[in-house]
């Protein structure tokens, strides 16, 4: 008697999807190390099951559910789009120490301040260590409730217990269960952890909030399906010798993916800053040579940045070159733009480049600002106080149009500097302000001449 030929067993990549007849320990599409498990024999056939809701027009779809509600802290409402979505799943990822706790912490008291319970998970300190992070913030507050768990079970029991409308947890790697292979924060277990609470927030209506670590290069820690099953996804940003903090939104169902929030951190607890400038900029009433505004876009956001520069009075036969704040290969490229003009000559001299009040300055407009910082310290020319600069550098020297002209414009105009130097070649109709004049020019020596940055 012939028998039933046995389906045959399959593996597949749990980040990209690539398939195996057998196990490899690296996929061979990502090369992601330990992504690959067992998936079983293809079903042949999958009968009709049971439909938790029925389908229904997408007009007839109540949204009254899906409602944002503030969470307290405006920087992070503006980032969200406008505050937490109830069901909605967030991940939130930085680097060690730069504040996520203390953020969430001050989030989750708002929330239980305006009277809806509020679950705070610690998978990494214990209960009295956050209440006394809490006494230091003014965090304490009735609906708040705490918990140190880092089995999954116990955590879905704390919820039901509870019956939260925000979870916190701190952190997700942190979290195991004994139903799934690995240890606590492997691709398997942070899988089945992150799947098992977005089943929870779906099915409960539970605002959650996930805390994430953070790889050496500033990558998202565990499986990228991680980020796939989220509703955001955001990014906390800081230096640590300063106390400013940024968040930045890379995914979000619910609102743009352009925003950025600004927050003070500071021994005391973590406040929004809902008018960053004057941490990027220093008070002077005299001019000094080799500094320049310039009027960059975090996000939808203008801010007015500083950039100083110097340049070594003495030529040297290996040349250092150094920045804070700024790309190095961006400022290799403005180096090599200058040193075209004869005039100017950097290749031999020590440059230092950097920002004012830790800020990093990735946006292409700030271009001309540096170069002009180069060339006055070069020169030994002040720029005058009022003047920003706002454009990108081109590799022959001309200056490319920017994105969002007018937004930048009127941000300098608010902050009351008087001129403006911008690319003549914008196509777009640059509006009149009241005490700022507006100086077009079309290449980097056009502005050095205007500028008399010569010698």
């Amino acid at each position: 008697m012939a028998t039933a030929k046995r389906p045959r067993a399959m593996f597949r990549c749990g980040e990209c999807g690539w398939e195996a007849a057998k196990w490899v320990g690296r996929c061979g599409e990502c090369q992601v190390w330990g992504s690959v498990a067992e998936v079983g024999a293809p079903a042949l056939r999958v009968a009709p099951g049971a439909v938790t809701t029925k389908a229904v027009p997408i007009g007839d779809v109540a949204v009254e559910a899906a409602t944002s509600v503030s969470s307290g802290v405006s920087e992070l409402d503006r980032v969200l789009g406008g505050g937490l979505v109830p069901g909605a799943v967030i991940l939130l990822a930085g680097e060690p120490g730069v504040g996520k706790s203390t953020l969430l912490l001050e989030v989750a008291a708002q929330t239980a301040r305006s009277g809806r319970r509020t679950l705070y998970v610690s998978g990494e300190e214990s209960a009295s260590q956050v209440r006394l992070r809490a006494d230091r913030t003014g965090a304490v507050e009735a609906e708040l409730y705490l918990a140190a768990e880092t089995d999954l079970g116990a955590v879905l029991t704390h919820i039901e217990d509870t019956q939260p409308a925000l979870l916190v947890i701190d952190s997700v790697q942190t979290i195991g269960t004994s139903d799934s292979d690995g240890v606590p924060g492997g691709v398997s277990q942070v899988k089945e952890v992150a799947a098992a609470l977005v089943r929870t927030a779906k099915t409960h209506n539970i605002t959650t909030i996930l805390v994430g670590h953070v790889t050496k290069d500033g990558s998202i820690a565990g499986p990228r399906v991680l980020e796939h099953i989220v509703d955001v996804v955001l990014n906390f940003e800081g230096s640590r010798e300063s106390r400013l903090r940024m968040v930045r939104s890379m995914k979000n169902r619910f609102g743009p993916v352009d925003e950025v929030g600004c927050f003070d951190l500071s021994s005391d607890g973590i406040v929004p800053v809902t008018d960053p400038t004057g941490l990027f900029l220093e008070a002077r009433t005299i001019p000094v040579s080799g500094t320049c505004v310039a009027v960059t876009m975090e996000g939808r956001r203008p801010l007015v940045a500083e950039v100083q520069a110097l340049v070594s009075a003495q030529e040297t036969e290996k040349p250092r070159r150094a920045t804070s704040g700024l790309d190095s290969s961006r400022l290799a490229l403005i180096l090599a733009v200058l040193q075209r003009d004869r005039r100017l000559r950097l290749s031999s001299r020590d440059v230092f480049a950097a920002t004012v009040g830790g800020m990093r300055l990735l946006d292409p407009a700030a271009d001309l600002a540096v170069a002009i910082a180069l060339a006055s310290s070069f020169s030994e020319v002040a720029v005058p106080t009022g003047v920003v600069a706002i454009g990108e550098l081109g590799l022959a020297g001309q200056l490319r149009r920017v994105r969002d002209i007018n937004a930048r414009l009127d941000e300098a105009a608010r902050l009351g500097f008087t001129h403006a130097i911008v690319p003549a070649d914008t196509n777009s109709s640059l509006k009149k302000r009241p005490g700022l004049e507006i100086l077009e020019a079309f290449s980097l020596p056009d502005v050095l001449d205007a500028l008399r940055f010569r010698q």
